[in-house]
């Protein structure tokens, strides 16, 4: 139990290792997670080490194993997770074919990559010229149609009807003969549609008017072969004359990353090409369809094994990079290492030494020789997986120094407790609990699936958390009758009134008096009284400064309890002199003033109730008359008093009750309740008297 209670015994150790056992044995000590490795070459470079080609090496099988895990992940191939244990580290003769599979898999699939790129432009391109062909289509049979062939262009492209997609140029010929004579030119292609807008602009401007741009959506979507995305585009035409006019439109193309395409005129030329374009294009299928079948045969053989490549080149990469930290022997045959271990596991890792040993061959056996220092250990807890949580927790705030108290052991109930108190509801927290326990319950099952969301992880690590944190809710949700923010009324309210309906209808705030029979004299068997869930006016009032009150007790005896645990560790370490100057003084500050605010509210739960005989001496009550106040009788009827009323009120009450006789106690308790705490402490007594809407009662009581 030691150990639990406090960090761990360690020890400096020198290892000796021959180079040829050296890597098993390390392979060896990790798998145990046991040892601290100190680098022995802190002023040599990192990349001139004497394992730093082998550090590369790995880094560029992790590199090709990431290109091979994006490849799978975009084409939504599931992934095999590693069955069973952890592999171990492979030995460093496998290395070579580990590479040579990895070198392998990524030069298949990057040159299956780069042809169904290829295959997948070219297919691009021939999509776009089989709709270039249709959509011209309607203008070349316009155009063909005999002598009002110049009249039906210039309808088709000065025409507004929008259910029009492609029109004809005017040429403002009359004669037929001169019409054919100087036909115009043009230029087909494709487009982005979000570019079409400021294409047309640029055409207007740029050509001063004398082109005609004809445009038309195509419907499907086209997939681009750079980046897979799905684009929407548009086919273009531009009528246009002269070559000064065609190089203008063509560099404006350019510019907007137009494609153009051949678009003969003759309708021989055009169903000749159109043939041979849907020829082609179903020949591309089945190519792109073999080239994707390939492919995903490469992703589905790597995505059975990634997983457990990835651990193994991670493992020889960590090895290595810890033998980085081993010093050579001037022989250059034998690496020596300092390492911290614990003191209960020394036993332990020499037997994992010897299996390193044995593993690789060697006949030389390693030697682990115990060293002493003056240098401070580091600290390390044991945990399971239901502390680790916790122990993360405190790591959170900061680790301890080497064999102070370990507080993890108290966070355990300590953390959910005050959780609940904060935060009591028996609703929420059974809520809370049934997710915890689902998460522990399926663990294994979880665990498995390796799943690598950070705010998944970070609810799955502290699955006993949450699992305590929903049951101590429901605990505080009970003592608080809090179930979804309402009250359960299961042994009966203590509380009845005595108005009669017609009472309860014509008044909206009624009064119940805990001195007459609207009370029954036994107080609720368990919690709160359910009756606070009709008060309206004051049930919030009452109960925050219930749960306040509880907090705080709760808060400064955790404070305390804290302090005193710097006591223990003052005793261990024998710091007689931080027991006087850190520990006393600590105390002395919290006793004061935090724990004398406590002691206010015991003593004011257990000195003023409905019906005292009195509330001070005459002295006092002369006091209270003095300052403004009613002549106090018997609280809590109608009890409306300021705040200056109580702050003379308090003091004069704890002079008689605690300190008569006693300057000093009485000097301290005037200045402190006075000054610290009775406007804040005693102000809730005159809010606490409960009301209710209409129909409703009123309770006097208070915390």
């Amino acid at each position: 139990m030691g150990s639990l209670f406090r960090s761990e015994e360690m020890t400096l150790c020198q290892l000796f290792l021959q180079s040829e056992a050296a890597y098993a044995c390390v392979s060896e000590l990790g798998e145990l997670g046991l040892v601290q490795f100190r680098d022995l070459n802190p002023d040599v470079n990192a990349f001139q080490r004497k394992f730093v080609n082998e550090v590369r090496r790995c880094d560029e099988m992790e590199r090709k194993l990431r290109y091979l895990e994006k490849e799978i992940r975009r084409d939504g191939i599931p992934m095999l997770e590693i069955p069973g244990e952890v592999p171990e580290a492979p030995q460093p003769r496998e290395m070579i074919d580990l590479e040579a599979t990895f070198e392998k898999l990524e030069n298949e699939l990057r040159e299956v990559n780069q042809n169904a790129e290829a295959l997948k432009r070219n297919y691009l391109e021939l999509t776009e010229l089989k709709h270039i062909l249709r959509k011209t289509q309607v203008f070349f049979d316009e155009h063909e149609g005999g002598a009002n062939t110049t009249e039906s262009m210039t309808r088709a492209l000065i025409s507004d009807d929008p259910n029009r997609h492609m029109g004809q140029v005017q040429l403002g010929f009359r004669d037929k003969q001169e019409s054919l004579e100087f036909l115009p030119c043009f230029v087909a292609g494709v487009i982005l549609r979000e570019r079409i807008p400021a294409f047309e602009r640029m055409l207007w401007r740029a050509c001063r008017g004398n082109v005609f741009l004809r445009q038309a959506e195509i419907d499907t979507p086209l997939e681009d072969p750079s980046s897979s995305d799905q684009v929407y585009k548009s086919v273009f035409i531009i009528f246009f004359q002269g070559d000064q006019l065609k190089t203008r439109v063509k560099k404006i193309c350019e510019g907007f990353r137009a494609t153009l395409y051949p678009c003969p005129e003759a309708p021989a030329d055009r169903r000749e090409m159109a043939m041979g374009v849907m020829t082609r294009i179903e020949d591309l299928n089945t190519v792109l369809g073999q080239t994707q079948d390939h492919r995903h045969r490469v992703l589905v053989a790597a995505a059975k094994n990634i997983k457990n490549w990835f651990v193994k080149v991670r493992k020889i990469k960590a090895i290595y990079h810890t033998l980085n930290l081993f010093n050579l022997d001037v022989t250059q045959k034998c690496l020596i290492a300092e390492c911290w271990v614990p003191a209960l596991d020394m036993e332990t890792i020499q037997l994992a030494l010897r299996r390193g040993t044995e593993r690789s061959g060697s006949s030389v056996p390693p030697i682990l020789n115990r060293m002493e220092t003056l240098e401070d250990p580091p600290t390390y807890n044991r945990t399971n997986k239901f502390t680790n949580a916790f122990q993360n927790l405190i790591y959170a705030y900061g680790v301890a120094t080497y064999r102070e108290v370990n507080p993890a052991p108290y966070t355990i109930i300590t953390f959910p407790f005050l959780f609940a108190v904060m935060f009591g509801d028996l609703g929420h927290g059974a809520l809370m609990a049934a997710f915890g326990f689902w998460m522990c319950y399926k663990e294994k099952p979880l665990q498995a699936k390796k799943i690598d969301s950070e705010i998944w992880n970070i609810f799955f690590g502290g699955r006993y958390i949450i699992l305590l944190m929903g049951l101590f809710s429901m605990y505080t949700g009970i003592i608080y009758n809090d179930i979804f923010s309402k009250s359960l009324n299961i042994f009966g309210s203590s509380w009845n009134h005595s108005y009669n309906q017609s009472t309860l209808m014509d008044n909206k705030d009624l009064q119940l008096n805990p001195d007459s029979t609207d009370y029954s004299g036994q107080p609720y068997p368990f919690g709160i009284d359910p009756v606070w869930q009709l008060a309206e006016g004051n049930k919030i009032i009452f109960m925050n400064a219930y749960k306040m009150k509880i907090s705080i007790i709760i808060g400064v005896f955790h404070m305390l309890f804290g302090v005193c645990m710097s006591l223990w560790n003052h005793l261990y370490f024998k710091r007689r002199i931080s027991i006087y100057v850190e520990f006393i003084p600590q105390i002395m500050f919290l006793m004061l003033l935090f724990f004398y605010m406590v002691l206010l509210m015991f003593i004011k739960w257990t000195s003023y109730g409905p019906t005292p005989p009195h509330y001070g001496d005459e002295i006092c009550q002369e006091r209270v008359e003095n300052n403004g106040g009613a002549t106090i009788g018997r609280w809590p009827h109608h009890f409306r008093y300021t705040i200056k009323d109580f702050d003379t009120l308090i003091i004069c009450s704890f002079e008689n009750a605690l300190y008569l006789g006693n300057t000093i106690p009485k000097f301290i308790s005037s200045i402190v309740v006075a000054i610290l705490f009775a406007k804040r402490v005693f102000y809730s007594l005159d809010s606490h008297v409960f009301m209710a809407t209409a129909g409703g009662l009123k309770i006097s009581s208070f915390i």
